[in-house]
């Protein structure tokens, strides 16, 4: 089951992905209520864990192939994925090519930054290009989205503690970036973290670190790796990350990107992202992650 979120009435909304069409569940419930608690916010879900997943399913499955309550996935208006995490943590340099490229000793800890819920927008929302950068530069990441509270958690449990996976642009503007020591000014602008299309439950995605991922810019494809390359692997990053800080229900974890970003080009042939430009993050199990790039108007 593909969890997504679309924007209905100006508010988010929770919508199932099945082969016959989108399933808005609050309109589908309007019309065929359920036997038991179903919910309809993507938070509610990730909280409710697989239970709700359950209950999700099954509703899903009780109802008619045809209705009012399914949408043309081609015509929504799409939100992020997971709408309120509490936290927005990334791993930087996680991957040991990337870690190459751009001349970076490999770490011996997970090097962790945050962005904010500013940074996110959904599948196929324009993306606009701050007038403060010239440097923005694509990551395709994996997420890790956390499902049960998780304090000093072994790195053996850890991804019991996982909810389940989806994709993100971990957008990045490198001048921004790179002009003091911090990253966070390079992260953090308005809608740099696309996320979705699907959140994924785990139990449907296996083992995160054999997932092939890409990043395609205009046709072409820039990233082409699997997350087989991390240099510390999804259980490593919860343990640690909860031996310092207490992870909640919802909290999303960018897991660091491959080699290919066009920082990891010589300075002679990097060609930055500009207006016109489109993008796709493509993770193996998650789907297809497009945004297009637009001029800053504001």
């Amino acid at each position: 089951m593909k969890l997504l979120t679309f924007i209905k009435e100006g508010r988010q909304a929770l919508g199932v992905k099945t082969e016959a069409g989108v399933i808005d569940i609050e309109r589908a419930l309007a019309s065929h209520p359920a036997q038991q608690e179903v919910a309809t916010d993507v938070m509610d879900v990730i909280r409710g864990g697989e239970p709700a997943v359950a209950a999700l399913e099954a509703y899903a499955a009780s109802l008619p192939e045809k209705g009012a309550f399914l949408l043309d996935e081609n015509a929504l208006e799409w939100g992020p994925c997971v709408t309120r995490p509490n936290k927005i943590i990334c791993v930087g340099l996680n991957y040991r090519k990337h870690a190459e490229e751009t001349n970076a000793p490999i770490p011996q800890y997970p090097i962790l930054f945050n962005k904010f819920n500013n940074t996110l927008t959904g599948h196929k929302q324009n993306v606009a290009v701050p007038k403060v950068t010239d440097e923005l530069d694509y990551e395709a990441e994996l997420v890790i989205v956390i499902g049960k509270r998780a304090k000093n958690v072994s790195k053996e449990q850890a991804l019991d503690y996982v909810f389940g996976y989806c994709a993100v642009n971990d957008l990045s503007a490198r001048d921004l970036q790179t002009r003091t020591h911090q990253w966070l000014l390079g992260k953090t602008c308005d809608d740099f973290s696309p996320l979705g299309p699907y959140l994924v439950p785990a139990a449907e995605v296996g083992n995160p670190n054999e997932l092939v991922i890409k990043a395609i810019v205009n046709g072409e494809v820039r990233q082409n790796s699997n997350t087989s390359d991390m240099i510390f692997y999804c259980d490593e990053i919860v343990s640690y990350i909860s031996q310092h800080m207490t992870l909640e229900p919802g909290d999303i974890i960018l897991t660091g990107t491959p080699e290919g970003v066009v920082l990891g080009l010589p300075k002679e042939q990097r060609v930055y992202l500009k207006p016109g430009d489109e993008v796709t993050i493509e993770i193996e199990k998650l789907g297809s992650l497009t945004n297009r790039f637009v001029p800053d108007e504001a």
